[in-house]
């Protein structure tokens, strides 16, 4: 066994495989895998092995349809059969919620070039003949969904990975990761040690035991999940053609054909957690005990869904675990705090991800970034903050709802309230209706009389809608606010704190008592964050940004960590509140003995309020005149009597994240993974305003920045007045240009201030222009859009000078 390698993988299922094929793809051949027993060992071996497109994140989506692509290019490379079967799938819909999701995901699909179908009744009994078609409303029909052999599928990456240079070591087990002072790491397994520039936890079912080795808590949790293989049914094995696969969500159940039977498997709702307490060394090749009582009530249903299995016996019950992370996504990317230690875990759908993960993790490796942004499946959306007494309940919840309509306005219950602050039930008393936000709870809005205190999950305007007004129309009348604690919020200190910044943020770094806007940008240019840099004094700066981010951010501060500057993440040790609207100066000037007038737009300034002492920033997100008011999180009870008090006679009105989403489309104001993401540049999103390309600093981006400013992308983001009905805009809806689609939408919904529906949406510059007429389609049905070049609320920007 050789005893140095640049990458050591461990972990031998379909995941680790293909990041060692695609480490080997894009060049680095000095790569190893460590498997602990056989290729496959653990959940790949007992998949069902399905694959499918459909996926709620557009991303995953992507990197879904490029895993089911590559496996016709693991054939051709390998010569080894993958037993691909493209046979089709519809996903049913038995109800107008479910629908209404069909159809929103058809939507997408649209722009991102995947070639899926909306079909009724009639069209599914031509394609799943065996389906009982009582109740069901409609489905959506994918042509690439389909099923292969899991253990041919890992060999082919296997092999393919070892003709491009790497090693594979089996029935090695690793005992041990212990990182050196100069950051590579020695991996001591069974059979010596191996020395490896980079560490991968493709772990699988071990993947907690494997970052525990490390130190690391990997919030990931195995859960059982069973299957049947039936005996042989004459009417699948005597059709012209494989029968295609049945998604059948209302039943909780999906179908397949499996060789001359049927193969039908079940995500329950009373489902059970496995291994607790950590997975046994020596589980592998085994399955659990069968356990049809748990999955009594969703058979029952599939017999009705599927008449033709109540005369077919059972051949085989499959029941084995396999990994989920709290919202069922993988865990994928460099683990934040660790040097050179990457993860590439919590694969619960392998077949329909792995080659995509691999493909992103082998890219950010070798190149640095990848291609689209991953922010759905980065190792860092969860923080230090997570739990396994958090991960546990949401895991669970996950599998219960693997097959449930999933809602843009939905907030799911499990292991809530997690993380509060000091003003949970000071609002709670006001009828705060919670949302979260990165583990913590952010009102959504406040519940008055008749206003619901639960917000009805659905596509189209929610019952919210009345209480948003009301704080909406309060803003922009007078005074509102809010909490500043879901900003995330970073201290940059020391003597080399401005060139630090002048490195990595792309835009200017303001002077003592002032602020700025600034992108944040990505080797390769794209937008990797959004940011206000506010000054405090030469040697102190305050940074905020997306809250659920931070832990991304931070990551990538330390990465670029200089010795003259220091960078500590502040999110949680630094609150306080906005206050916004044409009052607001009022509000403010009646709390503090300071000069309120003289306080500019981006200016900052220390004062006291009341008895608190507080740092002042002039900025709005609402787009009329606002404050930030932060303090430390022991005084926020305090501060908050003071304002709360001081603007009785205002009319303060505390508001919530459902008016500020709509409060910021009066002014088309951009929000982080909406109009700004990695997937995106700052010139096609507007954010090169803001870039000093006067400054002498060679920040990271530059290049790639100023080759865009000499030849402009070919799209940019633009905001539409929409034509809707009773349903708004999300996000990923097409729009269409003389029938033609010719963009898609960032992120849209209702500015009660100007009583219009808005969308805002990157289309080809080329096309863009005041007034220009398209077509967006929002459930179903194609919208009439008008392109806006003036701002619904203070075009004049009179209320921010």
């Amino acid at each position: 066994m050789q005893t140095t390698t640049r990458v050591a993988v461990i972990g031998g299922g379909v995941v680790g495989c293909s990041v060692l094929y695609h480490l080997t793809k894009l060049g680095w051949s000095d790569v190893m895998l460590l498997e602990r027993s056989e290729l496959t060992s653990g959940s790949t071996w007992h998949a069902a092995g399905g694959f499918h497109t459909l996926n709620g994140d557009t991303n995953m989506a992507a990197l879904q349809g490029y895993t089911i692509k590559l496996y016709k290019e693991l054939e051709d490379i390998t010569g080894m059969s993958c037993g691909l079967h493209h046979s089709g799938g519809v996903t049913l819909a038995d109800n107008q919620d479910r629908f209404d999701m069909l159809v929103a995901e058809r939507a997408k699909h649209r722009y991102m070039g995947l070639d899926t179908h909306i079909v009724g009744p009639e069209e599914i009994a031509k394609i799943a003949p065996i389906t009982n078609l009582d109740g069901i409303v409609g489905a959506l029909y994918d042509p690439l969904d389909g099923h292969l052999d899991p253990s041919g599928t890992t060999h082919a990456y296997a092999k393919a990975a070892r003709m491009g240079g790497a090693t594979i070591e089996t029935h090695c087990k690793v005992t041990e990761t212990n990182q050196r002072p100069d950051g590579t790491w020695e991996v001591v397994t069974d059979k010596g040690t191996i020395h490896a520039e980079h560490v991968v936890n493709a772990g699988g079912l071990w993947a907690r035991e494997v970052a525990a080795m490390a130190g690391i808590y990997a919030p990931l949790h195995p859960m059982e999940h069973q299957y049947i293989v039936t005996d042989d049914i004459p009417d699948i094995y005597n059709r012209d053609e494989e029968h295609p696969h049945v998604i059948d969500p209302g039943g909780e159940s999906y179908l397949r054909q499996e060789g001359r039977g049927l193969c039908i498997g079940f995500y329950e709702k009373p489902c059970k957690p496995w291994a607790v307490d950590g997975t046994p060394w020596d589980f592998g090749h085994e399955l659990l005990p069968d356990d049809l009582d748990k999955v009594e009530a969703s058979i029952e249903f599939a017999y009705r869904r599927f008449p033709i299995l109540a005369n077919a016996g059972v051949k085989t019950v499959i029941h084995g675990p396999f990994t989920f992370a709290p919202d069922g996504n993988p865990l994928v990317g460099p683990v934040p705090g660790m040097r050179n230690y990457w993860s590439a875990c919590g694969v619960m759908a392998g077949f329909s991800q792995a080659g995509g993960v691999g493909l992103m993790l082998a890219q950010w490796m070798t190149q640095g970034e990848c291609e689209r942004d991953v922010t759905a499946l980065d190792v860092a959306r969860y923080g230090s903050w997570i739990t396994p007494g958090y991960t546990r309940p949401k895991v669970i919840e996950n599998y219960q709802n693997r097959f449930s309509v999933s809602y843009p306005n939905e907030e799911l219950p499990a292991a809530r309230p997690h993380r509060t602050t000091p003003m949970y039930d000071i609002f709670s008393d006001l009828g705060a209706v919670w949302g979260h936000q990165f583990g913590l709870e952010v009102a959504n809005y406040f519940a008055r009389d008749d206003d619901p205190t639960f917000e009805t999950p659905t596509f189209r305007r929610s019952d919210a809608w009345n209480a948003t007004r009301r704080e909406v129309q309060a803003v922009r009348a007078g005074v509102g606010i809010n909490e500043v604690q879901n900003f995330g919020k970073f201290s940059v200190t020391g003597m080399g704190a401005r060139d630090w910044l002048d490195r990595i943020m792309a835009g200017r770094v303001p002077q003592p008592g002032r602020m700025s806007l600034t992108p944040m940008l990505s080797p390769g240019g794209r937008l990797w964050g959004d940011f206000t840099i506010s000054c405090l004094s030469e040697t102190e700066y305050q940074l905020t940004a997306s809250y659920g981010a931070q832990a991304i951010h931070h990551r990538w501060f330390m990465q670029n960590a200089s010795p003259d500057a220091q960078v500590a993440n502040i999110s949680d040790r630094r609150t306080g509140f906005q206050i916004a609207g044409p009052k607001a100066g009022a509000l403010l000037a009646a709390c503090t003995r300071d000069d309120v007038a003289t306080l500019k737009f981006l200016d900052v300034r220390r004062m006291t309020a009341g008895q608190v002492a507080c740092i002042v920033q002039r900025v709005s997100y609402t787009g009329d005149l606002g404050y930030e008011i932060y303090c430390d999180p022991m005084d926020q009870r305090q501060l908050w009597w003071t304002l709360w008090q001081a603007g009785q006679p205002l009319g303060i009105t505390p508001f919530g994240m459902r008016a500020m989403m709509s409060l910021r489309l009066d002014r088309f104001f951009g929000a982080w993974q909406r109009e700004y993401s990695p997937d995106y540049t700052a010139a096609e999103t507007g954010m090169d305003r803001f870039i000093d390309f006067k400054k002498n600093t060679d920040f990271i981006g530059r290049a790639a920045a100023e080759a865009e400013r000499a030849t402009p992308p070919a799209r940019t983001l633009v905001a539409f007045a929409v034509d809707a009905d009773d349903a708004d805009v999300v996000a990923y809806e097409p729009v269409f240009i003389d029938g033609d689609v010719v963009g898609f939408c960032t992120s849209g919904g209702y500015s009660h201030h100007a009583d219009q529906s808005i969308a805002i949406a990157l289309i080809p510059r080329a096309q863009a222009g005041d007034g220009l007429v398209a077509e967006i389609e929002i459930m179903g049905q194609r919208r009439k859009a008008t392109q806006l070049s003036t701002a619904l609320f203070d075009p004049a920007r009179r209320s921010m000078a």
